[in-house]
């Protein structure tokens, strides 16, 4: 039943650089490749010349993905759907494909961030908007995996994560190969939360780079970062290993320090006197972790939780803060121990 199935083809909903490079991993795979993007002109990109000249200008694509701007040709009656669209289009791309999904389809989002407006992670904004018989087969795909290694084969290694085993094994036999591993994991609220809130470091890290700083302040930027992005993913309750693994430190890792980072990138030029408005433009692409950080210091004040990198990245992005300025009141705190979160019996405080 599950080759029939495959033979139907794999859906990939959202044509930026990581919807593009997953189609290509499934491409590689075998796999017949549908791929749903918004603007025809890049549909017809795809198709004829098999580029996506502006999302992955060096990337030759498969003749096997097929795109198109039809949402419920893309969508009607595929065993599998993938969605890599930005998070704040969640919602409305959910809306426009639910009538049309197989109630057997295993659905998986690639997505790394909250809905603004009600703070909720990606998995719980699909779910309010997809039939319930498929809402608890959702699976997520997460970890660190930059779209121009991944398209070019590079060695990558991924989580997918869900609560309902057979999904969960489903998508792993689904992407992996010999250059995409894939592990897994029953910790969904984790392995989004951390996808998401590593965003938030990374344009910190950028910022530091900008502003000329060393290789102590990064080291210092990810330990602490990740020790709050733990404190609040706990609180929302996510389960602490995951945050030591790849859709953790993993994800932060290659986030943080690689100039393929939209996120880094954006800090970056935050770190050498662009405003924020600017530096987006610049980029020409959706940058999460200006959202996530506004979502994350929202959350952290609704669940009390002390988050005070996300809350002085937030004051430079939306408050005037100057990034120098955010350094000397991170650097200025008071004193604490470094593993706050821990009782003395070693239980874990959120």
């Amino acid at each position: 039943m599950e080759g029939d199935l495959l033979r139907k083809g794999v859906t990939v909903v959202g044509a930026g650089s990581w919807g593009t490079a997953l189609a290509s991993v499934l491409a590689e795979n075998g796999h017949q490749v549908t791929l749903w993007v918004r603007d025809p002109k890049l549909a017809d990109e795809v198709n004829s010349k098999h580029t996506n000249a502006k999302y992955l200008p060096e990337a030759k694509l498969a003749e096997s993905i097929v795109a198109t701007t039809d949402i419920q040709a893309a969508v009607s009656d595929k065993p599998i759907v993938l969605l890599a669209v930005p998070s704040h289009a969640m919602r409305q791309i959910c809306r426009q494909l639910a009538p049309f999904l197989h109630k057997d389809v295993l659905l998986i989002h690639a997505t790394k961030g909250f809905e603004l407006e009600s703070l909720k992670r990606m998995s719980e904004v699909i779910m309010e908007e997809i039939p319930p018989e498929i809402s608890g087969k959702l699976a997520v795909l997460s970890g660190p995996s930059h779209a121009e290694e991944v398209v070019r084969r590079q060695p990558t290694t991924v989580v997918v994560a869900s609560e309902a085993e057979e999904s969960m094994l489903r998508a792993q036999d689904l992407l992996m190969n010999a250059n995409f591993r894939v592990y897994t994991n029953h910790d969904l609220i984790g392995a989004e939360i951390a996808g998401a809130l590593k965003n938030i470091i990374a344009l910190g890290a950028g910022m530091s780079d900008g502003l000329g700083f060393g290789d102590n302040a990064k080291a210092a930027l990810l330990t602490r970062g990740l020790a709050e992005i733990s404190r609040l993913g706990i609180k929302l309750g996510a389960l602490p290993l995951t945050f030591s693994g790849l859709a953790g430190v993993g994800d932060l890792i290659v986030t943080c320090t690689s100039r393929h980072s939209r996120n880094w990138r954006a800090g970056f030029m935050l770190g050498q006197g662009k405003k924020l408005d600017d530096a987006l433009e610049q980029m020409g692409m959706v940058v999460e972790g200006v959202r996530t950080t506004h979502a994350a210091h929202a959350l952290a004040q609704r669940e009390q939780v002390e988050m005070p990198i996300t809350s002085v990245l937030y004051g430079i992005l939306f408050e005037g803060k100057e990034p120098r300025q955010g350094v000397e009141e991170l650097m200025g705190r008071g004193k604490t121990f470094e593993m706050g979160y821990l009782n003395p019996d070693g239980s874990i405080e959120a």
